[in-house]
């Protein structure tokens, strides 16, 4: 159960607080090059499913405006 929970993609809001963790373990240092490299490519990987989260909002928004629109004219 929890390994098919890993896989999950996390929500916005997991993946930010995972993130600003991150962020802050790499700027208090005292993190071996290798752990400061996996932190960094674990944050890389949390800030493109933050992005995803975002565009996938900005188009459901996009369409709704469009949807909108349309239904006015």
């Amino acid at each position: 159960m929890a390994e098919a929970k890993k896989q999950e993609k996390p929500s916005y809001e997991e993946a930010r607080e995972e993130l600003v963790d991150v962020v802050r373990r790499l700027e208090a240092g005292g993190t071996t090059l290798e752990e400061s490299l996996a932190l960094w490519e674990r944050g890389e990987r949390l800030a493109t499913i933050c992005q995803e989260w975002l565009d996938g909002a900005r188009e459901r928004l996009r369409s709704a405006a469009e949807d909108q629109s349309s239904a006015t004219s």
